[in-house]
């Protein structure tokens, strides 16, 4: 890694520690309803959905169990919808190339994937989708599954926010306001920004180029930019383009480049500030920022130093290894910008890449599969993030309190065997549906049938597959042909277990901490604020992780990398 490479990361985080206070404090106002400018957009939808604004206007509160089946009810609604654009595309409006409609199992696979916030796509998007489907259904789903994520996240942080309440908040008021209240405006200045940079926006039929050897060339255009900036803003990561971010017309410049990855992680870490300013202890929002951070610059040393490295095999046949390992990067971008890149889009449950996943080298991929199985709680998907990180405090706090003799407890909430159970619940989720769909894959003839590569960069091609399915990430690992009923449907059912299955305990968890009553802290509380709760917090994250899946990963990257270490192919 060059002095270029700290100076980046460097400014990449001091710009999201900027920013994380300044949203923070206006999305507080807003979910707060301080904020007036959006009560005359709000009333209308509210009246027009038959939802009663109460006489605050921030809606009459539910009850977990409530807001949990509003939830579910507007989830399916969305799938159905969806579902059903993509079976009839080749008969709805924009559709200038004649694109037929998707058969049933990737109309399936897409639909679950979006609503999900995975975006995994198992389709070239500019070879397959009309700009009617890429607009009224991907980008749509990219905005409200977003929202979504948001909604939960709210619940948890009223949930130690309150006292013996008894409701968590409105699902269609919250939905609303992470809309059209945090997503579409900053999403709006993204898409003009982006726009600036040299992004298509339009609706012009594919353009046919004579290259200068005299060949036929169909350059793909279309509404693209206002897809990027919630792709990217909603941690989605569905591309326009086949190529996802490593396109030209979906990343045209390093600038964009980096602007994109701002926009990843900008709403995550701002819902820790939200959170420390709606419990009325910011410290506690700064400690889980922190956390999360820490093991976010670990991951991106240490892949960044590995691609930085170049492919030894490479080398020693000659390969200059000045500019690191550039197989399946962009020159545009560097080995450096391409892990960075990497490690930011898996940490956040994001999906999009700008370089193959698959090429890195096997420490250096192992490290974004490593961010998702962590639960990708490190600043997570918008929304997921943090709720995910709070179940992981849950967890820790129950585990120290019985360690140390001390009282479970959170900001005056008791942490009882009902908290501990949903909470372990909702994180076994994702490793069970991880490993089960990997071992079912590498078992039957549908699933190997899907590998490119055998041996252990085989097992790594299903494993990031499942993982990034059940993590609802939707990166690939490249080599998988995914575009099977198999994977399809296999890969459909674990992103619905990954969002769904762990999303109700979560809210059931929040609205038995609401019921709780605060009790004032004491000398036998456990300090949740500084660096003592701040590696805690990161070793529990790191020891569920590594006990979870380092036989896998010892079985899969690890392996590659002591084959590479021998000077062996793999």
């Amino acid at each position: 890694m060059t002095q270029n490479d700290y100076l980046q990361l460097g400014l990449y985080l001091a710009i999201i520690l900027a920013a994380t206070p300044v949203l923070g404090l206006y999305m507080t106002r807003l979910f707060s309803g301080e904020i007036g400018w959006l009560r005359p957009i709000e009333r209308p939808l509210f009246a027009l959905a038959g939802v009663s604004a109460g006489h605050d206007g921030n809606g009459r509160e539910q009850h977990w169990s409530a807001y949990a089946i509003a939830m579910l009810v507007f989830n399916l609604a969305g799938f159905l919808l969806l579902f059903a654009i993509l079976r009839l595309q080749d008969m709805l409006p924009l559709n200038p190339q004649d694109l037929p409609a998707l058969p049933s199992d990737l109309a399936f696979n897409t639909a679950v994937s979006f609503v999900t916030n995975t975006n995994w796509q198992a389709y070239g998007g500019e070879s397959t989708m009309s700009y009617f489907s890429q607009m009224a259904g991907l980008t749509v789903q990219n905005f409200v599954s977003a929202a979504t994520g948001i909604a939960i996240a709210l619940v948890v942080i009223r949930a130690f926010a309150r006292k013996s309440a008894k409701t968590v908040g409105n699902f269609w008021v919250d939905l609303t306001r992470a809309t059209l209240g945090v997503l579409l405006p900053i999403a709006f200045v993204a898409a003009i920004f982006l726009i600036w940079q040299g992004m298509p926006q339009n609706f012009d039929v594919y353009t046919t180029a004579t290259t200068l050897e005299g060949a036929q060339q169909v350059i793909a255009q279309g509404p693209v930019a206002s897809q990027v900036a919630i792709k990217m803003l909603g941690t989605n990561g569905g591309g326009f383009f086949n190529a996802n971010a490593a396109h030209p017309f979906e990343n045209p410049t390093s600038l964009s480049n980096f602007v994109q990855m701002l926009l990843i992680f900008l709403i995550g870490a701002a819902l820790t500030n939200v959170f420390g300013r709606m419990v009325r202890d910011q410290r506690q929002g700064y400690a889980i920022l922190a956390t999360m951070l820490l093991l976010f610059v670990a991951g991106v040393l240490i892949a960044g130093h590995v691609e930085a490295g170049g492919n030894p095999l490479l080398t020693a046949l000659g390969v200059d290894p000045a500019m690191g390992n550039m197989e399946g990067k962009e020159v545009r971008f560097g080995s450096f910008t391409s892990a960075l890149f990497a490690v930011i889009t898996t940490a956040a449950s994001c999906g999009a890449v700008n370089a193959m996943h698959s090429s890195f080298l096997p420490l250096g991929g192992m490290i974004p599969m490593l961010n998702i199985m962590l639960g990708e709680v490190i600043v997570g998907g918008v929304g997921a993030g943090f709720y995910g990180i709070a179940l992981f405090i849950v967890a820790t706090l129950f585990i120290a309190g019985l360690m140390v003799g001390r009282s479970p407890e959170y900001l005056g909430k008791k942490i009882e065997a009902r908290e501990a159970k949903l909470a372990v619940l909702a994180i076994l989720i994702s490793p069970i549906a991880i490993l089960v769909g990997t071992a079912i894959a590498l078992v039957t003839e549908s699933g190997l049938a899907g590998l490119l590569s055998s041996g252990p960069h085989g097992l790594s091609e299903a494993l990031y597959g499942f993982t990034s399915a059940a993590g609802n990430n939707g990166s690939a690992f490249a080599g998988l042909s995914a575009n099977s009923v198999f994977y399809n449907t296999a890969l459909g059912i674990t992103m619905l277990l990954g969002r769904f299955a762990m999303i109700v305990p979560v809210i059931a968890m929040a609205g038995g901490l609401a019921a709780k009553k605060a009790t004032p802290a004491s000398s036998g509380s456990f300090p949740t604020h500084g660096p003592m709760f701040v590696l805690l917090l990161a070793g529990t994250i790191l020891i569920v992780g590594g006990l979870t899946f380092f036989p896998a990963l010892a079985l899969g990257p690890v392996v590659e990398h002591l084959l590479l270490a021998a000077g062996q192919t793999f």
